[in-house]
């Protein structure tokens, strides 16, 4: 299987976790850098709040979550939200799905768990039935496993939009969820938690494989990413991407990228660490063969060619978190460099 002709430019995609105090500084300054799209990830603050902030704070950007915790709330919450907003920015936000794992789903959202691939796969149904009532006023009848919408009355209609519907983008690591992400979804947000060789060997096949054409489809590549010059702050990176890799490490459901390198073993000493909070310990069994799998390691001036190596023939956006301290003309840049890189519509089974 080759490639196809590279026919887009890749996009570069920046963060901001900082809640609702650090928003609208960090999208401006990302559209003013050139990024093509903000990411807030709902870990200790809220998803969506921050993106009426930094649509209030730019023009140009997109706006995304990376990700939205779906099952703790139901569908018709978010699609509220998110059909606000997507009015509220002019069209621009990219709404990024997630499940989460089970046991926060059930012991801190005390919301259902069952089939998530099953479940996600009719979440993304019911948003777009709900989208589809408010942007044509056809009847609300949805009725599935786990989610059933019918009742919509005038009052509650927001009105249609002016612009397309927010495209959904799910996080997928395992082949159910990939092959969800491939079938109804817009794209799919691969796990920092992943490495060349996985995504190769185990991601793109499933894609393609459940991928029927049409509109182009995202593949968001996050590489954990280390480039400090020599000092105490390289030192600093290298060893929170240890233990960054070595925390994810720890679950289960992440044991099958590890695998793939044979390193299936290493899981289940990681998993016995977290267990007893030996998290120090954990990040000392990340050896340097397993992180340059998991992590861009390099000079400043080298980011651009390892970044480009890192996504080439898998990824079409690219998650770009530069050192905290890094100059903003040398991060503009990179932005702009990894912006000219083409790339193809690799998930497309016509592009085989």
């Amino acid at each position: 299987m080759t490639d196809p002709t590279p026919s887009r430019p890749l996009a570069v995609d920046g963060a901001s976790a900082g809640g609702l105090q650090t928003v609208s500084d960090d999208a401006r300054e990302l559209e003013r850098l050139g990024y093509n799209a903000l990411s807030v990830p709902e870990v200790d603050h809220d998803g969506l709040l921050p993106l009426v902030l930094a649509a209030q704070a730019t023009e140009r950007i997109e706006l995304g979550t990376s990700i939205l915790v779906a099952f703790a709330r139901s569908p018709m919450t978010t699609a509220s939200a998110v059909w606000d907003l997507q009015a509220f920015s002019g069209g621009r936000i990219v709404l990024g799905l997630g499940t989460q794992i089970r046991p926060h789903i059930e012991r801190r959202f005390s919301m259902p768990w069952s089939a998530p691939a099953a479940r996600m796969r009719e979440y993304v149904a019911a948003l777009h039935a709900i989208w589809d009532t408010w942007q044509t006023g056809a009847p609300l009848d949805f009725h599935g496993d786990f989610y059933t919408h019918t009742l919509m009355t005038p009052m509650f209609e927001p009105g249609a939009l002016d612009t397309p519907w927010p495209r959904i983008l799910l996080a997928a690591v395992g082949p159910r969820m990939l092959r969800t992400a491939a079938e109804v979804a817009d794209g799919v947000i691969l796990h920092g938690f992943s490495t060349a060789r996985y995504e190769r060997e185990a991601v793109l096949p499933v894609l393609r494989g459940s991928r029927s054409g049409g509109d182009p489809f995202d593949v968001r590549v996050s590489p954990f990413l280390v480039a400090e010059p020599d000092g105490p702050a390289r030192e600093a990176a290298l060893r929170t991407t240890r233990e960054r890799i070595a925390f994810y490490g720890s679950t289960p459901a992440y044991r099958p990228v590890l695998e793939a390198h044979g390193w299936g073993e290493l899981q289940t000493e990681l998993r016995t660490l977290s267990r007893q909070g030996r998290w120090v310990e954990m990040g000392e069994l990340i050896d340097d063969d397993v992180l340059v799998a998991f992590a861009v390691v390099c000079e400043p001036h080298e980011v651009v060619d390892r970044l480009r190596e890192r996504v080439r023939g898998i990824g079409t956006r690219v998650s770009f978190t530069p050192p905290a301290d890094a100059d903003p003309d040398w991060r503009a840049e990179v932005v702009a460099r990894l912006r000219e890189t083409a790339v193809g519509e690799l998930t497309d089974p016509v592009a085989r």
